[in-house]
């Protein structure tokens, strides 16, 4: 028998984009702890590949990194036995409410989103209208499945305002059809910087390849990277301002070996970066092997990928389909029997 709404766990929400893969700092950041929310948690995870629409990527590319992405979730540790694991394309409720909102959602409250501002500079030759409304079709990912909290950033936090903007504006219309969504308040990932600029957080977009490492590098990429890390002439092996190589290096290695800044500079003490830096690399490749074997096994089981991609869709459907049909009936759109 299913819950209802005041018996069952309180929902949590997770889209990311199909862009590229994820790097240690996606990974340490964030996606870590993806996998420990659905013990607590009533758990959505998906592959925000309508999103990806925006930059008008090449047709190939996007369906190869869609599959990858949603093999990736899998390789991470998430259950689709436990959770909803799906491809946002895959469910047609979301672009149909997506439109709805559009007709909640105010011009200049659209125009004044950041992101909008800064992708159109950015984009300069393509500002097209999903770029515009891309905020309301995240709107749509979250209130669809009455969403209770949503892990954002810092670029997505005026996003999530607006969902609740839209939210309670048709509330106040139609009564109480969607749950306000509040960001997620969990435990917190680690800010990972660049292993080349450590005043820049790592992204998977620099152009700098030793800058950033992918959660699927294989291990003597991962030692390379981290051998050629920027640090600083003090060869000491602490914490403190000023030395924010090694304050990033230290972040990583007490990630990935549970160990608080003091024991590292105990175990240490005496040593350069060089034996350092080779430890930090070690810690890595083994904090990252159980994903990258995952998902080498994962990807090339097509049929276990269409399995889990079927499963997802039809659970995340039938699940957006009730909040939907009672959106369509507020506004008064004519259901057929």
């Amino acid at each position: 028998m299913e819950q209802n709404l005041s018996e069952r766990k309180k929902r949590v929400l997770s889209l990311i984009q199909p862009t590229a893969v994820p790097t240690l700092g996606n990974y340490l950041g964030a996606l870590k702890n993806w996998r420990d929310m659905a013990e607590d948690y009533d758990c959505i995870f998906g592959v925000a590949d309508l999103h990806a629409l925006t930059v008008r990527p090449e047709p190939a590319d996007l369906r190869r990194q869609t599959l990858e992405m949603f093999a990736l979730l899998l390789a991470l540790g998430l259950d689709p036995d436990k959770s909803i694991v799906f491809i946002q394309s895959h469910v047609h409720t979301h672009a149909e409410l997506s439109w709805i909102l559009n007709c909640y959602t105010q011009f200049g409250e659209a125009a004044r989103m950041t992101q909008f501002k800064e992708k159109s500079q950015k984009h300069s030759d393509n500002i097209n209208i999903g770029l515009f409304s891309y905020p309301t079709l995240m709107a749509a990912d979250i209130l669809i499945y009455q969403t209770d909290f949503v892990p954002v950033g810092a670029d997505q936090k005026q996003h999530l305002e607006l969902t609740r903007d839209i939210a309670e504006r048709f509330n106040g219309i139609y009564g109480n059809v969607f749950t306000p969504p509040e960001p997620f308040i969990g435990k917190k990932g680690a800010k990972i910087m660049s292993l080349q600029d450590p005043t820049a957080k790592m992204s998977k977009s620099d152009i700098n390849p030793k800058a950033s490492v992918s959660v699927l590098d294989e291990p003597d990429a991962i030692v390379k990277k981290f051998k050629s890390a920027v640090t600083d002439s003090d060869s000491r092996v602490c914490y403190a301002e000023g030395k924010d190589g090694v304050n990033n290096l230290m972040t990583v290695y007490s990630c990935c070996t549970g160990l608080d800044y003091d024991a590292i500079e105990r175990e240490f003490d005496g040593k350069g970066y060089g034996d350092f830096k080779a430890a930090v690399a070690g810690a890595v490749i083994e904090e990252l092997r159980p994903i990258r074997e995952n998902y080498g096994r994962i990807i090339a089981d097509k049929a276990y990928l269409a399995e889990c991609a079927s499963k997802g869709a039809a659970s995340a459907l039938r699940l957006s389909t009730r909040t939907l049909d009672k959106v369509k009936r507020k506004v008064g759109l004519w259901q057929k029997a």
